[in-house]
């Protein structure tokens, strides 16, 4: 009878030990699939911005300074290594696509431009799409996390070498009041 008693606690406790394990490794899993979801959508706004830029073109002849901004963001964005550099290289060209759609106000046939429209509007959904990756990689990031701080997730977390992992963070600049003039 003891020994099928001790038979049971061993089981017990190795079941804990790998319930605990994979727990780590799904989380993990979950977190790094979650950055590759961001780099897709990073990466088909970066395969827009071609065709925006060659609708734009003909419009906006005086305005090359922020066409070479976008060109150029574009090539940090798509050269980019590393979820730090990636994540720096998007805030760029979120903000030079900001200020070709807001040269574009100055030019009524661009905006009535169905093509501009509808890639204005492709932009726009994959920035949403951009933000709900973001949302869920932090998510998971948070998760994981907590699962490292609470006991005893903690004591199974330091057995097994997994540390805490780091948020995505916002940038100062995006974190900023804009200034609005009358």
């Amino acid at each position: 009878m003891i020994v099928w008693i001790s038979i049971a606690i061993a089981v017990i406790i190795v079941a804990v030990f790998l319930i605990y394990y994979n727990r780590f490794v799904t989380l993990s899993h979950q977190i790094d699939n979650s950055l590759a979801q961001i780099d897709v959508q990073l990466r088909k706004r970066s395969d827009l911005i071609p065709n925006l830029l060659s609708a734009v073109k003909g419009y906006m002849k005086h305005e090359r300074a922020a066409i070479k901004e976008v060109t150029d963001a574009r090539k940090a964005m798509m050269s980019a290594k590393g979820i730090e550099k990636k994540m720096k290289a998007g805030n760029q060209m979120q903000e030079a696509l900001k200020s070709i759609f807001a040269i574009a106000e100055g030019y009524p046939d661009l905006k009535a431009s169905t093509n501009f429209l509808q890639l204005q509007q492709e932009l726009s959904a994959i920035e949403d799409k951009v933000a709900y990756a973001r949302q869920y990689y932090n998510d998971g990031i948070m998760t994981y996390n907590v699962m490292t701080s609470k006991v005893p997730g903690m004591w199974f977390a330091s057995m097994y070498g997994f540390k805490t992992k780091e948020y995505l963070k916002i940038p100062k600049a995006a974190k900023a009041v804009p200034k609005i003039k009358f």
